[in-house]
């Protein structure tokens, strides 16, 4: 058999959860704090809500980068990877703010929120 060396991934294992523990317990924080100087609306949104959302998409570029193994693929198709996703996410995030802001503006007369 062709010698073959089987390299232990425990520390980076390890530095991967540190990593994304340390994104989360952020994310905890600031959802049960709720600082009031980041309720203030910026681009469609509070900006908690954008912290949020820069914090998610964060979290889930590095599980793609470290479980999916997209730090050992080739240039080209890590691009592919996640330009797709960002542009995709993009999208969705468009529209969600401006459909969820529509119907705010709508229904506000008939809701009381």
């Amino acid at each position: 058999m062709a010698g073959h060396s089987h390299e232990s991934n425990t520390k980076r294992i390890w530095i991967v959860l540190a990593i994304l523990s340390i994104i989360t317990a952020v994310e905890v924080v600031l959802g049960i704090y709720k600082p009031d100087g980041l309720h203030l609306s910026g681009l469609g949104t509070s900006w908690l809500n954008w912290i949020f959302i820069i914090l998610t998409l964060v979290k889930a570029y590095y599980i793609a980068w470290a479980f999916m193994h997209l730090e050992g693929e080739k240039k080209w198709f890590r691009r592919a990877v996640v330009w797709t996703g960002v542009f995709l996410i993009s999208y969705l995030l468009f529209i969600v703010l401006i459909e969820g802001s529509y119907l705010y503006d709508t229904l506000s007369p008939l809701i009381k929120w």
